[in-house]
Formats: C-alpha cells, structure tokens, sequence
C-alpha cells in the first residue's frame, strides 16, 4: 500500500513581488524587517508552527543562524530587479510516524541540501490546520540560491537553474526524500510506503516484473491535491454541516465519484483479464461494468423507434420543452430551414421576447453604476491585501 508523496520546488523571485524576507517571515511566523525596502513583515500571530531551525556550511558566518540577518543579507546579495531570491522545497510528511521522527527525516533532507549545494537552509515543519485534513503534516525548507561561504554569499547555484541539469537534480532529491520516509515508515513498523516516481512508471515497472494487479491498481489518474482556497471551502463546509446535524459531504471533487470509478474499473479490468480464458459471457461484464459507473438504474431500456433518428427525436423534444417557441425555431434551422421560413409572425424581431431573452437582458446590463461607486474601496482593499497575499504560502493549506 502506498502513502501519499508530495515533493515540490518553488523560486522567490522579486518579478513576481516577492522577497526571501517576508517569505522566510511567513514560514517560522516571526518579525522580520526587510531593510532593502524598509517593510517590516510580522507574522508573529501565525499559528501551526511546531518546529523551526536554521542549517548552514561549516564555514558559514556567524549571523547565518540569525535569521533576520540571514535573509536580509540574502536580499542585499542580489541586485538585479529580476533575481530569484530564494528557493523552497515544499514537503509532506507522513502521519503515520512520530513527530519525533518527522523532524528527524525533515533534517537529514534540509542537511543534504546544504552539503549538496552548500546554501543556507532555513526549516519550518507545519502542523495541520485544526479544521482540515489532520494527516496534512508538512515541511518548508527554504534556501538561499546562492553558496554560503566564509565571506558572506557567494556564487550561484546554477545547476540547479539549468534545463539540462536541474531537472535531473530535482528527480535525485525526490528520490532521497522518498528513501528518508520509507527508512522512517518501516523503523516504525508500518506497511505503507511512498514512491516518488510517477503513476505511469510505477505500472511499467510493475509489468516488467510480471505484477498484473499491481499494474492495474496503478493504472488510475493522479491524485488531485487542493490548494489553500478549496481547504477552506471544505473546512467551511465541514463546520456547516456540523452546526446543521447533518452528513458532511466535500464540496470540491473535482469530478465527483472519479476516484471510485476509476479504481473500479481497474478492478474490473483485472477480473475480466482472468476471466477471458474461462469464456466468460461478456453481457456479464457490461451489467459489472454499469453497477460500477452507477448508471444500471438510470438505463433507458425504451425500444427505440426503427426506421427513425432517435437521436434527432430526442432533441426536438427537449429544445421544445425547454424553451417553447424559441425551442420549435431552433428545431426548425435544425431541420435545415431559416427563420424567415416559419412566417412573418414568429420572426424574432416582430415577436414577444421569450423569458430566456429576456433574463439574458436582465443579467447582461451595464453595471457601470455599480462599478463606479465600489471602484475607490475596492482600490483601497485591494492595497492593503495585496502585499500580504504575494507572502502567503501558495502550496499546503497553510
């Protein structure tokens, strides 16, 4: 059995308003003041923080484990207006082991960064968010891009930003993240473990070893993951529900029931397989297969009319009873006539607007008047949210 695995590398980079200050501020929800731009970033009220801590070369200077003068020394180090400041390696943890140990495999991975690249690491393992997912354990590991060495900063870690080279990197340190979880699952005696590697090199590799199951298990979409905006939906959701005394039911699948059809089919697949050499009546598949997608009792068994395009009839009757008069104009250019061919009386301009028409019209008036007395509030709201949304995480629900 599989764990979830997420692993993913993001860039702080002033093109996009950011700074490795308020960044970094975010994170360990601490004061940082920014002295290049003379902004202090508090986030000191920040809550879900267990655990913080700085990594750096042996050679480093002293302030590297001050973490305002860390990152403020990082944003002085880069002078163009474009620089990418900072990088982050957005980690999930697994539940299923210990605090303890989270923290301990949290470390050997940000230690392995700076012995890898020789940058400065600065840690912030996050608890999940006391309305959401409690399995939602994680970790922000964010590095300078460039080396840290006696002098201060130094040379840029460029194998990381190359196209030939920093894909390979990235793939590596998936790998070694994924070693660090399964060492920590088994010495904790579960079963479950990550694989870093993608849904479709799991079932290749799962063929070329003869595991058909397995293979068919794989065969399946990736898992959606949700961002900080639909938490919040689902922990909103959640709470109604409570208050109401009522089921809680998600509010943003993205396709309700792929999950369960997906991994039905697959199973479906892999039962049919073994049952080809039995010689298996295949109408026993398709009534398996329309209980799995839950449609058998939606079938519409009604014989269809011979001789007729059933499809075409079908049609027709619904445009009619969906939209009356309009519906029989759109039957008619259906079958191939114009507008003008109903007759002077049902033609559009010399007809009574339809209630669809006349919605459209409701809905599609100018709101300029509305626009015009919410313009100065919304520029004033937006000021004050805007330099506070470009420092929030945009990764794990918080």
């Amino acid at each position: 059995m599989l764990t979830s695995y997420h692993l993913s590398v993001k860039t702080i980079k002033r093109s996009a308003r950011r700074t490795a200050t308020a960044a970094a501020a975010y994170r360990v929800g601490e004061r940082i003041e920014c002295q290049r731009e003379g902004r202090v970033h508090d986030y000191t009220r920040k809550q879900g923080i267990e655990e913080t801590f700085i990594l750096a070369p042996k050679d480093a200077p002293d302030w590297a484990t001050d973490r305002s003068r860390l990152w403020n020394e990082v944003e002085a180090s880069e002078t163009r207006r474009n620089s990418v400041t900072a990088r982050e390696w957005e980690l999930a943890l697994p539940s299923e082991i210990s605090a303890e140990d989270r923290s301990q495999i949290t470390r050997d991975f940000a230690q392995e960064l700076v012995s890898r690249y020789g940058v400065a690491v600065d840690v912030a393992i996050h608890a999940p968010h006391r309305e959401g997912d409690q399995r939602n354990h994680h970790a922000h590991v964010l590095t300078s891009t460039r080396k840290l060495e006696a002098d201060g900063f130094t040379d840029k870690t460029r194998v990381l930003d190359s196209a030939k080279t920093g894909g390979v990197e990235i793939e590596q340190m998936r790998g070694l993240w994924a070693e660090l979880q399964n060492r920590a699952l088994e010495r904790a005696g579960e079963v479950e473990r990550v694989d870093h590697r993608s849904l479709e090199a799991q079932r290749e590799a799962a063929l070329e070893r003869g595991d058909e199951l397995t293979a068919e298990e794989l065969d399946r979409d990736p898992e959606l993951k949700l961002g900080p905006a639909a938490n919040s939906m689902e922990r909103r959701a959640k709470a109604m529900a409570e208050r109401q005394g009522r089921e809680y039911k998600p509010v943003t699948e993205r396709e309700a029931g792929q999950g369960r059809v997906s991994a039905g089919l697959a199973a479906l697949r892999a039962a049919t397989a073994k049952d080809r050499d039995r010689d298996r009546n295949p109408d026993d598949f398709r009534e398996r297969l329309a209980r799995v997608v839950d449609r058998s009792r939606d079938q519409d068994d009604t014989p269809k009319p011979a001789g007729r395009n059933y499809a075409r009839e079908r049609l027709k009757e619904i445009m009619e009873k969906d939209a009356g008069r309009d519906g029989q104009a759109a039957v008619h250019k259906l079958d191939g006539h114009s507008e003008y061919d109903m007759g002077e009386g049902t033609r559009r301009d010399r007809r009574k607007p339809s209630v669809n028409e006349r919605l459209k019209d409701v809905l599609n008036k100018p709101r300029e008047k509305l626009e015009i007395k919410n313009e100065r509030d919304q520029e004033k709201e937006q000021e004050v949210e805007k330099d506070r949304d470009i420092d929030r995480d945009p990764g794990l629900s918080h």
